[in-house]
């Protein structure tokens, strides 16, 4: 007998203070190196778009991204380990470029990790493109610092 579905009817929510305890669980799930709760607490004082994607109280994915002149840079995105592969990132980098569109960005820049296959097929399937690479970008605990391939997505 197959589980029966129940619709997921998800919302948008700017992040503040008060759910850096919920995001905080989920981003030490998902990570071997995390964002701190101090960067998420800079992102908020700094008025960066952060949303979260969340069902009822759950929390699905979320993002953090700095608008500058002509351009959007996404710092994080993140889906809930146990929410994976039900196309919540799509839902989040559309989301930011209907965002970005509004704030008259160009472009929207990433930089996701070498070893990271999966977001970078993703981050394709929604347009982006590889453009660069940045040597020795993110730390990798006791091993030698991983390279970040750079892609942008032409809004």
């Amino acid at each position: 007998m197959s589980a029966v579905l129940k619709p997921i009817e998800a919302r948008f929510e700017t992040l503040t203070a008060d759910w850096l305890d919920t995001l905080m669980a989920v981003e030490l799930k998902a990570y071997a190196h995390p964002w701190q709760r101090s960067n998420f607490l800079d992102a908020i004082q700094a008025g960066h778009q952060a949303q979260l994607l969340m069902a009822d109280d759950v929390l699905l994915a979320y993002f953090v991204a700095m608008k500058g002149v002509d351009e959007v840079h996404l710092l994080n995105i993140t889906v809930a380990p146990e929410q994976r592969g039900q196309g919540w990132a799509r839902v989040c980098l559309d989301a930011l470029a209907v965002w970005a569109r509004g704030q008259l960005a160009q472009w929207i820049w990433l930089e996701v990790r070498t070893s990271n296959d999966r977001a970078m097929q993703v981050y394709q399937a929604c347009g982006f493109r590889r453009v660069g690479l940045r040597k020795a970008y993110y730390p990798n605990g006791d091993l030698p610092r991983e390279d970040a391939v750079v892609m942008s997505l032409k809004l």
